[in-house]
């Protein structure tokens, strides 16, 4: 690999102390290359080229931001294969998956430098006072940013983008599950005009250090986290310090209803989107899946059918639909979940067995008749496993879909439009798929309520994460 040291200030360089740590492929289980591990001193490092960056971009027109953008995007466009292929590598999602994720995420790039010109201000009269009101959004600073190991790719462009749009550096964390396809965006960046300083990489066997050291530095200005509510939590507390700006994309618990009149073969076709995409290694994946007793053998059986036509192997290998999942430890903790539904009574209808040989593969799963004591009920599953239950009751449904202290994502699906809204409404969620089963969009505000986070990313919103909203009193 050709991009393996820290990125800062423009320029490749070791760890101050030297270390490293290696990278895996869990398809086989080898390692793809060895990483330098940032230290506290080397996050100092980035803080201060942030630092020295930040007048300049800050400085510039918003319409030559986007046009560094929008040269990001197309340069991101023109290599999607070669992303494709590392995030396949690091990460295991099949090629399909793999290429999903590299345009979703060069999309960011062109949906920011469309919104980099879009920062509304405001001049009113007072009624009172008879001032002017002049209200603007200004660049909020240093933005130290931390992604996840399931989207090496899209969550970093759907963070990097909205920074840079606003007006702010940005000091990037990746999963050391997955560095290397954040690592190599950095001369792409390069190439569409982002001066050296804006945007740095620091991956690090020593995340807490490091994080912990930047988000009591006076100069951070924004922490913006995806990942488990458990670590979001705890960043919230060492953000609460310096009062800092938070944008939390946290865990999720997706309840997918299946109404009674629901179109099954639509219904089916969506549950695979919102079950399989990335191989269920996804907070938006659905996690809990209401069928109508009525329809729940015909959901099942096909549910069933579809899933054992998936092809489970090396992601790499164009004719796989399943890649292995990131690690040994996710892959025993769908494993364990499996085999606690069935000793409570599930039923299996495929899958649900680690197959032999190396990589971190499970077969693409489903049970039926799942009861609600369930672990894999009221915890993320974060794997290929369908967990199926029934209901015969709209308003009992709703309360269940609803007990739970996440709010991310939630699926419906129904023939009846006015019906399904109504469901919706009533649905505490952030975001909603109605008959779709992919609610993901850069063009839409993604976030979540109760402990799925705060804030949203993508949208017009997304830029505004970024951004401190100044108010100035004048007359004239």
């Amino acid at each position: 690999m050709e991009y393996t040291d820290l990125y800062i200030d423009g320029a490749w360089q070791p760890g101050s102390d030297g270390q490293r740590f290696d990278v895996i492929n869990p398809a086989d289980e080898t390692v793809i290359a060895s990483v330098a591990s940032a230290t506290v001193d080397d996050a100092k490092a980035a803080i201060n080229a942030a630092e020295k960056a930040f007048g300049e971009w800050a400085a510039r027109t918003p319409r030559e931001r986007s046009i560094v953008l929008r040269k990001a995007f197309d340069l991101m466009t023109e290599r999607l294969h070669d992303f494709a292929k590392l995030i396949t590598l690091e990460n295991g999602k099949a090629t399909a998956d793999a290429m999903g994720e590299a345009t979703y995420a060069a999309e960011f790039f062109r949906w920011f430098s469309e919104e980099a010109v879009r920062a509304d201000g405001l001049i009113a009269h007072a009624p009172a006072s008879g001032a002017r009101i002049i209200v603007q959004q200004k660049p909020a600073g240093i933005a130290v940013l931390i992604t996840p190991w399931n989207y090496p790719a899209a969550m970093g462009t759907r963070k990097i983008a909205p920074a840079l749009a606003a007006g702010c550096p940005v000091i990037i964390k990746p999963a050391s599950e997955t560095p290397l396809t954040m690592l190599a965006l950095m001369p792409l960046l390069e190439e569409a005009g982002v001066p050296k300083g804006m945007v740095n990489v620091l991956p690090s066997r020593q995340t807490g250090a490091i994080v912990d050291t930047m988000l009591h530095d006076p100069r951070v200005r924004v922490v913006s986290f995806t990942g488990s509510t458990e670590v979001g939590r705890q960043l919230l507390h060492s953000a609460a310090d310096q009062v800092l700006k938070p944008a939390m994309e946290l865990g999720g618990n997706a309840p997918l209803l299946v109404l009674e009149d629901a179109n099954i073969d639509v219904a089916v076709e969506g549950t695979m989107l919102a079950k399989m995409r990335n191989l269920g290694e996804a907070c938006t994946a659905a996690n809990r899946i209401y069928v109508h007793k009525n329809v729940a053998d015909e959901f099942t059986t096909k549910l069933t059918q579809a899933m054992g036509n998936l092809k489970v192997g090396n992601g790499l290998d164009p004719d796989v639909n399943v890649g292995p999942l990131v690690n040994a430890s996710t892959r025993d903790k769908v494993s364990e979940f499996v085999a606690d539904a069935i000793s409570k009574g599930a039923k299996l209808h495929v899958g649900g067995k680690v197959p032999c040989g190396k990589g971190y593969f499970y077969p693409p799963t489903v049970l039926s008749n799942v009861p609600k004591t369930a672990n894999c009920v009221h915890d993320e599953i974060f794997g290929p496993v369908a967990a199926i239950q029934t209901f015969d009751n709209l308003d009992a449904v709703i309360e269940s879909a609803n007990d739970t202290e996440y709010g991310l994502v939630a699926y419906v699906f129904t023939e009846n439009m006015k019906l399904g809204m109504s469901v919706c409404e009533r649905l505490d969620y952030g975001m909603v798929g109605l008959n779709r089963g992919l609610v993901s969009d850069p063009a839409a505000p993604f976030g979540g309520t109760k402990q799925s986070g705060l804030g949203r990313e993508g949208g017009h919103e997304g830029m505004l994460e970024f951004t401190e909203t100044q108010y100035i009193s004048a007359s004239w």
